[in-house]
């Protein structure tokens, strides 16, 4: 990777900014397969800089929430206080787990997760 700034990655932010404001997601779906893919970078690497670019996605969508009074704010805040939890000991399995069982765990997740909307 060097330093300049690419266009291609201002898009897949630009992607990632729609997804999460309009399905409160965007990290993990479009963020980590299009630094896997399209910049070549390894799985570990991939969720670290989706997490970092994840936060100012999340900061612009809350905002815009904010403003249009969307926020269960007690809800929010329990829900938040067990997400910095599980973000501390998520990042520490990240380091323990082989690339592959990162996949494995991702496909799984993501097709439990389809299935379920299907159907409710």
């Amino acid at each position: 990777m060097n330093g300049k700034f690419s266009w291609k990655n201002g898009v897949i932010g630009f992607l990632a900014g729609i997804v999460s404001g309009l399905f409160a997601s965007g990290g993990g779906l479009i963020l980590v397969p299009a630094f896997v893919f399209l910049d070549k970078m390894d799985e570990k690497r991939s969720r670290g800089t989706s997490i970092f670019c994840v936060l100012f996605l999340v900061l612009a969508s809350c905002f815009v929430y904010y403003r249009e009074s969307y926020i269960e704010w007690n809800i929010g805040i329990k829900c938040a206080i067990g997400g910095i939890i599980g973000g501390v000991i998520g990042s520490r399995l990240l380091k323990k787990l082989d690339e592959k069982v990162l996949k494995i765990i991702f496909i799984l997740f993501l097709g439990y997760v389809g299935v379920k909307m299907l159907v409710s």
